[in-house]
């Protein structure tokens, strides 16, 4: 698991993760049968988005927890690094 331990091999998979998570729970839970950047474009205006995305983020930060207790701190922090400017865009949007 060392050799993984680089901070690129946790800030890409950490920039996807969210935007992945958000995709599957709008197709999941989200009524309209619409194309998912148009979902993203009706639901822009609201504060609705930024819990969406705040929500999006969790799995991130189980990811963060899980490569810290294995000691891949340079992993850890790449996902963790990641999800800043999610958690600093869904402040914006709350």
């Amino acid at each position: 698991m060392q050799r993984f331990n680089h901070f690129l091999y946790g800030f890409i998979p950490g920039l996807l993760i969210p935007i992945g998570f958000m995709w599957v729970f709008l197709n999941q839970f989200y009524p309209i049968d619409t194309p998912f950047f148009e979902t993203i474009k009706q639901l822009y205006p609201s504060f609705l988005l930024g819990k969406i995305l705040l929500l999006s983020v969790m799995p991130n930060l189980g990811f963060v927890f899980v490569f810290y207790k294995t000691e891949s701190f340079k992993f850890a922090t790449g996902l963790l690094t990641a999800a800043m400017p999610y958690f600093i865009a869904s402040i914006f949007m709350l």
